[in-house]
């Protein structure tokens, strides 16, 4: 074992030999050990790490999975991933051989997730228990494809929990109407809700959005980016999804306003945001706005709703919506479907009228 003592401190490190992707002969040095054994556990960990040796444990494993997917998701998906494996995962399968992990295994561990109680008695949600189970089942899922585990017994055991959809709620034309005039008195918000109604973008892309994204020659936004604060730093993403990267039409009368808001901004640059407001100051504004017009408090999101139904009242195909708000119109058709109007009386006449000509 390529395990030893410094003498001046008294703890000890490792120089452990590999053989890296490319074929080459590497050494990587590991200092700081209080103890030999822990010295040793940590050259045997990282042997069976870099052989792909399913013998390691499942905490070794994830090592492995952090350094293979986190490049390839956003921080802030990421942070929620990371945040459930360090809380809900590691602390039970941990220690556990991954190769040596079965299907009772992971049972006993629902079952923990099951019969948990807050403070307040309230279980986890269902929706936060499917998260946590899909997240485990990602991780061997991983160890199938790609480092030759047997099976999942995450999928075996099955899910638990369900998937539970928020009501979607949404504001008419004449309820918002009444909402934006108790906004006029800070600018401000009035023009930010009124770029989330009038172009059903998300709260994300709206506060990314900056003078360059604007054509007011052509009546165009174009949603490129989205914005999240993270570790106390404005980070600004790639939108939600690839379709999400869109160019919008904006009407008339709001390629003036935004006209009228961009000119009020001292100094601004092109590439600067224009709204620099925080999520929280939205939610607080739907809250004080809501309760002055009298209308019912919905999400931030919720206004995306109000603007696909106002295009789907004004009879506009699901493809057409789809492309103004970013989904994928199978997605529109079926979040939605209730909101079509339904041409069965239509179909039925018609129908009528071929038997006739028969």
């Amino acid at each position: 074992m390529p395990v030893f003592k410094n003498e001046k401190n008294g703890s000890w490190y490792v120089m452990a030999r590999y053989v890296n992707w490319k074929g080459e002969r590497k050494q990587k040095c590991k200092r700081g050990f209080e103890t030999k054994r822990d010295a040793q556990e940590w050259e045997r960990t990282f042997q069976l790490q870099n052989s792909a040796d399913l013998d390691m444990t499942f905490e070794a494993f994830v090592e492995l999975y952090v350094r293979d997917v986190q490049n390839r998701l956003k921080e802030n998906t990421w942070l929620t991933k990371k945040n459930i494996i360090d809380t809900k995962i590691l602390p039970y399968f941990g220690k556990l051989k991954i190769s040596e992990i079965t299907t009772r295994d992971v049972i006993a561990w629902q079952n923990e997730l099951l019969a948990f109680r807050d403070e307040r008695r309230k279980p986890y949600s269902q929706t936060y228990l499917k998260t946590v189970h899909n997240q485990l089942s990602a991780i061997f899922n991983y160890a199938v494809r790609h480092y030759e585990l047997r099976s999942n017994p995450a999928a075996k055991a099955g899910n638990m929990g369900t998937e539970e959809r928020k009501e979607m709620l949404f504001w008419t034309k004449e309820e918002y109407k009444k909402f934006s005039d108790e906004m006029m008195d800070k600018p401000v918000s009035f023009y930010a809700f009124e770029m989330l109604y009038w172009c059903g973008i998300r709260e994300g892309e709206l506060l990314a959005l900056t003078v360059a994204d604007f054509d007011f020659e052509k009546e165009t936004v174009k949603i490129n980016k989205s914005y999240q604060r993270l570790h106390g730093e404005d980070i600004i993403t790639t939108p939600k999804t690839k379709k999400s990267n869109r160019t919008i039409k904006m009407p008339k009368f709001l390629c003036d306003e935004m006209q009228d808001y961009i000119s009020m901004i001292y100094g601004l640059k092109k590439k600067d945001r224009i709204f620099t407001i925080t999520k929280s100051y939205l939610h607080h504004e739907m809250d004080r706005g809501s309760k002055a017009a009298g209308v019912k408090r919905i999400r931030i999101h919720d206004i995306r709703h109000s603007h696909i139904s106002l295009l789907i009242d004004m009879g506009f195909s699901a493809v057409a919506i789809a492309d103004r708000v970013g989904h994928e119109s199978i997605e529109i058709t079926y979040r939605y479907a209730h909101l079509f109007p339904s041409k069965q009386t239509e179909m039925a006449n018609q129908l009528d009228c071929e038997r006739m000509e028969i």
